[in-house]
């Protein structure tokens, strides 16, 4: 019952909550109405995930922990996200995933977030970020040719088959986010980890099937000569890959 009243105070352009807890295995969505939160503690138990909506553009906590294998989860977005907290402790497996999302035959592939994350003290095993681009869409396959017409056993000549189509050029993979890391000055290098490669290509569109020649039907004595075969279709190009984002650190 409290969570509940929490997340209704949320629903405002600036919000202020004292804690939101997300119980282990679970997900937990912040309102997509909440531009600026800050909260006192937050919560996310082992193998829970917290989902930021792309209308949050700043998450202000005082006091944070991801249980082991805990993730919040960034919805992607063209605005930059600011995430500032005071004390965290992280698991391990824990991960910010703000990356972007696949492409689609109506939706290009999306990057990777531009987050910016201020932490001022850091207990962690690793710091894991997942900011790559989203896959580009595949290509479209090319239609099948049409088999051609069938001709009379001792009269008329059978058709060609109809030609495969092209298949459809792969969309280009999105680039990964820019990422901006003000840590403390003692947080070991090595245990920083921040995926920025940028989306895989779209594979290429397969090539459409050659049609069968026209060929004659219930014949016993005689038939006709069949029709010739059609050409089949070539198949369309990879997309290309997205670049590599960004990665900025910078210590307290």
């Amino acid at each position: 019952m409290r969570k509940w009243i929490l997340l209704a105070a949320l629903f405002s352009p600036l919000a202020l909550a004292d804690a939101i807890s997300v119980a282990s295995h679970s997900l937990l969505r912040l309102p997509n109405t909440t531009s600026v939160v800050h909260l006192q503690r937050l919560d996310v138990a082992d193998s829970a995930t917290l989902l930021l909506p792309a209308s949050l553009v700043e998450l202000t906590v005082d006091e944070l922990h991801l249980g082991q294998d805990a993730r919040i989860a960034v919805v992607p977005a063209d605005n930059e996200l600011r995430i500032e907290v005071g004390r965290a402790q992280l698991g391990a497996g824990s991960e910010i995933a703000a990356h972007g999302s696949p492409g689609t035959y109506e939706k290009p592939a999306r990057p990777g977030r531009t987050l910016q994350l201020k932490v001022a003290a850091l207990q962690a095993p690793q710091l894991s970020i997942d900011a790559r681009g989203g896959a580009g869409a595949p290509g479209y396959a090319g239609l099948d040719g049409a088999n051609g017409e069938a001709a009379g056993c001792t009269w008329g000549q059978a058709s060609r088959g109809f030609n495969g189509d092209n298949g459809g050029d792969g969309h280009n993979g999105a680039p990964g986010g820019r990422v901006r890391l003000l840590l403390p000055a003692g947080y070991p290098a090595e245990q920083i980890k921040v995926r920025l490669e940028g989306g895989a290509p779209g594979a290429p569109g397969a090539a459409g099937k050659p049609g069968a020649g026209g060929a004659s039907k219930g014949c016993w004595l005689y038939r006709t000569d069949a029709g010739a075969a059609g050409r089949a279709g070539q198949p369309g190009q990879p997309g290309l890959a997205g670049a590599a984002g960004e990665l900025t650190v910078q210590r307290l």
